[in-house]
């Protein structure tokens, strides 16, 4: 059986995941930044959530919408400096 290649979306997540890795490695980045991203990961994590997951669709879709919302303020918080450094180094 012939494997498939991977889409294109998994490609540039992979990309976009190795972006952000190396941007909040970076000693640049401001420790604020950090912390937003352990809240983040800790909201996503906990059995407490603004919605419950046993409410369908609506219990899932809070979380995506605080992780999205989250990473888009994290992003921001990093320097453009970082941010520029971290493409580079993921498309190397």
């Amino acid at each position: 059986m012939k494997r498939k290649k991977p889409s294109r979306f998994f490609k540039l997540a992979k990309r976009q995941i190795d972006i952000f890795r190396f941007a909040v490695n970076d000693p640049r980045t401001p420790r604020a930044a950090r912390l937003a991203g352990l809240g983040v990961l800790a909201y996503i994590a906990s059995p407490i959530d603004l919605i419950p997951d046993f409410i369908p669709v609506l219990g899932q879709v809070d979380d995506v919408v605080v992780a999205g919302l989250g990473l888009m303020v994290i992003w921001k918080m990093i320097p453009k400096e970082v941010r520029r450094d971290a493409r580079r180094m993921a498309a190397a």
